[in-house]
């Protein structure tokens, strides 16, 4: 019996102990009876909550331990003790033979795995029959319980409203730990990676250079691991160049098509407008690699800057700044829409003109929504790989030249990680370090934009 097919019968008895429990609810009213205190869908759902979540729970649990069950009873039957003793191959054989049992292959490649893929599926059979039993044996004992308990008195809606109350604090609760976790995943490693190199060199050296730091006695001596021109690139490209393109063309569009734009052109260009926002990345890389970088190349050499590349910050700054212009268009738009009519038309009434109303009344009231769109570009621009990577290339280099080639942290995390790498040493490691400090610089300006955010509404509240 499969998981899915325990699954569907769980909830099918949830949903028979919902139309039971909500028919026997229903009796309890009627005429020289005492009104009850919960409507007959509480009890139903009173009751059907006792019969899915105990047994949803147990599924859960089974089929993160049953695994490791399924493995033991495969160890433990005589047909695997020709197992080789060492791990690695008898983890491939394993694995073989449980793909075999699952019909996920159909030819092996050792033979110890063709005996046994019958044991495997065996096992697999025994402890998903035992798990499925015990889930809707779960199931209808807690449906029953709860049904046993239904009266006219009873106060149902009070017991699911706790309930659901629990799981939104479940759910809000997730995010909090999801970002707890990956501070500590980034803290831990990152204290293992300035345990190897000097946390001065990392942050405040000017020589990146981390294949140059392979054997042990290379790192923190070296000064391969400098990361100020990875922080520069990331500002220069993405925080600088790409700024400079998105916030006026996405502020004056926004403002073309809430205060100037009719209604029918309105309709078809903030649509099309917005489409920018779903064009893969890799789309956005391949047009600034083979059409931005070579124009901006050739511009350079036409106008006699030296030290034009055909890979430069200004060629990915340009097409990432075109990429986030729908979100700060969009914020924009929505913050400027939401401004009060009475302040434009008082505006107006004063004699003041379209501009000056924009100007002065509606762009000032909608600062803290176009500080929103702004701070999600510039978070947006700053995680952006794959422009980087094939438009402004992989080299680490401290410049202040848009026609030179740089690259960015999260570029070079990418790189650090890719391909089978071992976490133990520092050049590995300095990826977790590159994380955390990006990291913390979004979490300032975060907090830094929310500070800016209430100080204006308060002010236009």
């Amino acid at each position: 019996m499969s998981l899915l097919a325990i699954t569907l019968l769980i909830l099918g008895l949830g949903l028979v102990a919902w139309l039971t429990a909500r028919a026997k609810a229903m009796a309890f009213a009627g005429p020289g009876k005492a009104r009850p205190h919960s409507l007959p869908s509480y009890h139903g759902w009173y009751v059907a909550l006792w019969a899915l979540v105990p047994a949803l729970l147990f599924l859960a649990i089974w089929s993160s331990v049953s695994g490791g069950l399924v493995t033991q009873a495969v160890l433990d039957n005589p047909a695997a003790a020709n197992l080789p003793a060492e791990p690695m191959q008898r983890a491939s054989i394993l694995s073989e033979a449980r793909a075999l049992a699952g019909d996920e292959l159909r030819a092996a490649f050792n033979p110890e795995a063709r005996t046994l893929a019958p044991v495997y599926e065996e096992a697999t059979n025994r402890y998903a029959l035992i798990g499925g039993a015990v889930a809707l044996l779960l199931a209808f004992a807690g449906g029953a319980y709860a049904y046993t308990r239904l009266s006219p008195h009873f106060r149902a809606r009070t017991r699911v409203e706790r309930l659901v109350m629990g799981l939104l604090l479940l759910a809000s609760l997730i995010a909090i730990l999801t970002t707890l976790g990956i501070v500590l995943s980034l803290l831990f490693e990152s204290l293992r990676f300035f345990s190897m190199v000097s946390p001065i060199e990392f942050l405040f050296g000017t020589n990146w250079s981390p294949q140059t730091a392979i054997r042990a006695d290379q790192a923190g001596s070296s000064g391969a691991f400098g990361a100020i021109p990875l922080f520069w690139g990331t500002v220069f490209i993405g925080a600088i160049i790409a700024m400079i393109v998105a916030i006026p063309l996405g502020l004056m569009s926004a403002i073309y098509l809430t205060q100037y734009a009719k209604p029918a052109v309105r309709r078809w260009m903030k649509p099309i407008l917005e489409v920018l926002a779903g064009v893969p990345t890799v789309v956005y890389g391949y047009f600034a690699a083979l059409t931005v970088a070579p124009a901006v190349r050739d511009f350079a050499v036409a106008v006699g800057i030296p030290g034009a590349s055909s890979e430069s910050a200004l060629a990915a700054g340009l097409v990432m700044g075109i990429m986030i212009i729908p979100f700060v268009s969009s914020m924009a738009d929505d913050s400027i829409a939401a401004v009060p009519q009475a302040m434009r038309d008082g505006s107006l009434a004063m004699g003041a003109t379209t501009s000056e109303t924009i100007k002065k009344v509606l762009v000032p009231a909608a600062l803290p929504g176009v500080v929103g769109g702004v701070l999600l570009a510039v978070s947006r621009a700053i995680g952006e790989t794959m422009i980087v990577v094939m438009a402004a290339g992989l080299a680490a280099n401290l410049t202040a030249n848009p026609f030179a080639s740089v690259t960015t942290v999260t570029t070079q995390i990418v790189q650090l990680l890719t391909g089978d790498q071992e976490f133990d040493s520092a050049k590995t490691l300095a990826a977790f370090a590159l994380g955390l400090v990006l990291f913390i610089v979004t979490l300032l300006l975060n907090i830094v934009a929310l500070r800016v955010v209430k100080k204006y509404r308060e002010a236009y509240e």
